[in-house]
């Protein structure tokens, strides 16, 4: 029986508080991501059935040499033998691993990081990072030896003390990009039976990870259910039937709630003006903000804020 684990090679806040990661290299930090821009590591790690969709902070590149089966929004794929992914930090996705444990090699990065020498364009727009693909790519033998040794060069580069080591793995990475850029991704997709509980999962996990607000200049991403199903890579109204015959709630009611939630945190515990408050929360003009708090509370926001 296959048990699913819902994180590919985990973000670095589960990685370095999870006993059960074998790793002969350094635990990976997130405030050591930030700093450097990257973080390599073997993977060997045992599932835990418990785990749940989390959040990822940084792009991936992750050769998986177990067998396991890769769920993205609506669509699923078996990945057998040893494959090289890529993921981008805006769409969570999740894998069931159908082996006792999951092993291989990732490697985390910012895009600051990549793009530090040069003006390409961002890695959004990548074919490897952009959402919508699917980029998974199964490995000949010859391709699965060049991979191994990309990440075993990257994994005692970062021990080193070299000046430019930073710009030496920055080379491998590309290296890894460009030999996936002269393959087709796989196109195997199979559909899955709890596809709607699939693609909820996500849109809900998207709609938190927006929060909390912590600047005035911060404004909200995505506002709207056309802007969340353009994020997902699947149609509008497909995920409005899922979230609402998942939830009984439709997909605006969840973005609304969302933001009135938030709206009322920030008049509480800031001293933001309205109108700070409203376009970080994604309005364009205050009154549309007011409008939408008094639907959902029966007040103002002035009002709101003077009572508590």
């Amino acid at each position: 029986m296959s048990r699913p684990l819902f994180l590919l090679m985990m973000n670095p806040e589960a990685i370095s508080t999870t006993p059960q990661v074998v790793n002969s290299h350094a635990k990976v930090s997130a405030q050591e991501l930030k700093l450097k821009g990257f973080k390599a590591y073997e993977v060997d790690t045992a599932v835990n059935p418990g785990l749940a969709y989390r959040r990822r902070d940084f792009y991936k590149v992750a050769l998986v040499t177990s067998h396991c089966t890769v769920h993205y929004a609506d669509r699923s794929i078996e990945l057998k033998g040893t494959c090289l992914m890529f993921a981008n930090p805006h769409i969570p996705y999740s894998i069931e691993l159908h082996e006792p444990r999951l092993k291989g090699y990732s490697c985390l990065f910012t895009e600051a990081y990549m793009k530090e020498n040069d003006r390409s364009e961002s890695l959004n727009q990548s074919p490897l990072f952009k959402v919508g693909g699917t980029p998974i790519f199964h490995l000949s033998p010859e391709q699965v030896t060049y991979a191994e040794g990309i990440f075993q060069k990257i994994l005692a580069e970062q021990s080193t003390d070299y000046l430019y080591k930073g710009d030496l793995i920055r080379t491998y990475l590309q290296l890894l990009i460009h030999e996936a850029l002269r393959m087709q991704p796989t196109s195997s997709f199979v559909q899955h039976q709890n596809a709607s509980s699939r693609i909820t999962a996500l849109f809900l996990e998207l709609l938190e990870r927006m929060f909390p607000i912590e600047s005035p200049e911060q404004a909200l991403p995505l506002k709207s259910a056309q802007d969340f199903a353009q994020q997902l890579a699947v149609h509008v109204n497909h995920l409005n039937r899922s979230v609402k015959e998942v939830t009984g709630k439709s997909t605006t009611t969840h973005i609304a709630e969302r933001i009135i939630g938030e709206a009322k945190a920030l008049l509480h515990h800031t001293a933001w003006s309205t109108a700070e408050i409203a376009y970080s929360l994604g309005f364009e003009y205050p009154t549309y903000f007011n409008s939408l708090f008094k639907k959902h509370t029966s007040t103002t926001p002035q009002a709101f804020r003077k009572a508590m």
